[in-house]
C-alpha cells in the first residue's frame, strides 16, 4: 500500500525531512518550514471558505502575507491540483476578483477508531468529509499481532479500488499511550499492550505514515478543526471513559502525552475496583451504573467529574460523546448539566458552563483520527 499524495508534497516540498505528520524540517533559518507554514495558512483558509471560495486579496489580508507571496503559493497549489477556481467576485474597482477553492478530492486520509470490541475505519477527503466506511467486531485482547493484521486488512479493504493520494493512517484507541513515539502503555484492562510500538508496526505493515493518539484526543482535535473554538472538554463514554482537552484552541496532551485520563479520578475512596487497579474511579462507577441500566446515575457520576474539570480548568463548555452517550444523548446532557449547574450555584457563578453533545456522533473518534494526518496539512496539528 505505498501511496503518495500531492497534498503531502505541497507541505514538504522536495527536500527536507518529514515525520508522520508530513511537516518539513530543515536546519538553519528553516526556510522550508516557513514556506510550509505559509502554505498551511493559505490551505486552511481555502478549507474553511468552503465551495464558495476566497480571493487572493482576502487570503493576503487574512494571512498577513504579501499579495505576491499569496500568488506564488496559490499558483503552486493549483499546479498540484489542491486548489481550483470557484468563479469570480465583483470588485470595488477594476476587473472582478478570481475566487479560489480547495479541491476536496485532491488528498485523502484514513481514520481508525480501535475500540475494545470493534474497529471503525473511515476514508475522508481533505475537508474531513467521509467518503467510505467500514465497521467490524474486534477483540483488543486477541493479541498485538492479530489486531495489527486485522486493522491492516480493514484499511486495505477500505482502499480497494479507491484513491491513490492517501496521506496516511491515523489510529485512535484507549490510552494511556505515548503519542510522540506511537507506543502503547498499560491500556486499562489490556496490560499485554504495555510497550507495544503500534505506530511503527502498522506503518511497516501498510507502507504509509501512521499517527497514533488516544481516542479522546483524536475526537477533540477533530472538533477543534471542525470549528469548535476556545477551551472545551470532550468527555467520551463508551467501553471506557476519558477526556480530550482543548485549551485556548490548542489540543492539550500534557508533557508526557498523558493529559485527559479523566476516567481514573477517584471520587469514592471505598468504591468498586476499577480495571486500572484503583477503587472508586469515575470510569468504574459510570460503567457500573450503565451495566445496571441506571443511566440517570451514570449521568450524575459523569456530571461530578465534569464539574471537577470545569472548576479546575475554567473551560468554556463540556461536550459529550461515545456510544453510551449516543444511545440516550438527552438524558446524559440533562444529567451532566444539572450537576455542573448545581456546583456553579454553590460557588456563586451566575451562568454555568454549557453542556452539549459533540458533533460527529459515533464517527467522531474515527474522523478525529484521520485529522491526525490532515490537520498538519492545514497548520492545525495542535
Amino acid at each position: 500500500m505505498n501511496r503518495t499524495s500531492a497534498a503531502a508534497t505541497a507541505i514538504t516540498g522536495t527536500t527536507g525531512t518529514t515525520g508522520t505528520t508530513g511537516i518539513a524540517t530543515a536546519p538553519g533559518a528553516n526556510l522550508l518550514a516557513l514556506r510550509s507554514h505559509n502554505t498551511a495558512l493559505v490551505l486552511d483558509l481555502l478549507r474553511t471558505a468552503g465551495p464558495d471560495g476566497i480571493s487572493r486579496l482576502e487570503l493576503a489580508e487574512r494571512t498577513g502575507l504579501t499579495p505576491q507571496a499569496v500568488s506564488k503559493i496559490t499558483a503552486r497549489l493549483r499546479t498540484e491540483g489542491l486548489a481550483a477556481e470557484a468563479g469570480h467576485r465583483a470588485s470595488t474597482g477594476g476587473k472582478p476578483r478570481t475566487v479560489l477553492r480547495l479541491v476536496p478530492g485532491a488528498g485523502h486520509a484514513i481514520g481508525v477508531h480501535l475500540d475494545r470490541d470493534e474497529v471503525r475505519t473511515l476514508l475522508v477527503d481533505l475537508t474531513g468529509a467521509v467518503v467510505a466506511e467500514r465497521l467490524s467486531p474486534l477483540d483488543l485482547g486477541a493479541g498485538a499481532d492479530v489486531v495489527v493484521e486485522r486493522v491492516a486488512r480493514e484499511v486495505e479493504a477500505l482502499l480497494d479500488g479507491g484513491p491513490e493520494d492517501v496521506l496516511g493512517v491515523g489510529v485512535a484507541l484507549p490510552g494511556p499511550l505515548d503519542h510522540a513515539r506511537g507506543v502503547l502503555h498499560r491500556v486499562t484492562g489490556f496490560p499485554e499492550w504495555d510497550g507495544f510500538p503500534l505506530r511503527d508496526e502498522l506503518a511497516g505493515r501498510l507502507g504509509v505514515p501512521v499517527a497514533v493518539d488516544k481516542d479522546t484526543n483524536a475526537a477533540a482535535l477533530g472538533l477543534a478543526v471542525g470549528g469548535e473554538d476556545g477551551s472545551f472538554a470532550y468527555l467520551h463514554l463508551g467501553t471506557g471513559l476519558g477526556a480530550g482537552l482543548v485549551i485556548g484552541g490548542a489540543l492539550h496532551r500534557g508533557a508526557r502525552t498523558g493529559a485527559g485520563e479523566f476516567g481514573h479520578q477517584v471520587i469514592q475512596l471505598d468504591g468498586p475496583l476499577c480495571g486500572c487497579g484503583d477503587r472508586g474511579c469515575i470510569e468504574a462507577l459510570c460503567l457500573g451504573a450503565v451495566a445496571r441500566g441506571e443511566l440517570d446515575e451514570a449521568a450524575r457520576v459523569l456530571g461530578a467529574g465534569a464539574a471537577n474539570l470545569v472548576g479546575l480548568l475554567d473551560i468554556d463548555r463540556v461536550l459529550l460523546g461515545g456510544r453510551t452517550v449516543a444511545a440516550d444523548p438527552e438524558r446524559f446532557v440533562r444529567g451532566v448539566a444539572a450537576v455542573v449547574a448545581e456546583r456553579a450555584r454553590r460557588e456563586g457563578v451566575e451562568v454555568a458552563v454549557p453542556v452539549g453533545v459533540a458533533s460527529g456522533g459515533v464517527r467522531g473518534v474515527a474522523v478525529g483520527a484521520a485529522q491526525l494526518l490532515l490537520a498538519p496539512l492545514f497548520g492545525r496539528a495542535d
